[in-house]
Order: C-alpha cells, then structure tokens, then sequence
C-alpha cells in the first residue's frame, strides 16, 4: 500500500465515521469509518517504515 492509497483510506474513513448520518440496515457505517482509519493508518506507517528501509539498502550513485 503506498502513501496515497493511505491517505485516501484515512480520509474516507474519517468521511464515514464523522460526517456520515445515513443508515443503511445491516451495516453500521461509523465502524466502518474506524475500521478504514486503522486500515490507512496501519498502511501509512507501514509504507513510511519500508520505504526509509529500502532507500538505506540502495547503493550510492556513481
């Protein structure tokens, strides 16, 4: 998952869980909402954290 990807899950997610006042039956949007904010977030340090890894890794260019 890259950066964007995270960003847009947190921003939905938010979306969902503060903004939203619909219902639909069956399906509780403000858990939803949380569940994409941990998803975005987990997915953001996560994509932070490999990517500093993998840049240290690289050879120095000529």
């Amino acid at each position: 998952m890259q950066i964007g990807t995270s960003l847009f899950l947190l921003a939905v997610g938010a979306i969902l869980s503060f903004a939203v006042q619909d219902r639909i039956s069956g399906v509780d949007l403000t858990m939803v909402g949380y569940i994409l904010i941990a998803v975005g977030a987990l997915g953001l340090v996560l994509s932070l954290i490999l990517g500093t890894r993998t840049r240290r890794d690289l050879p120095p260019p000529r």
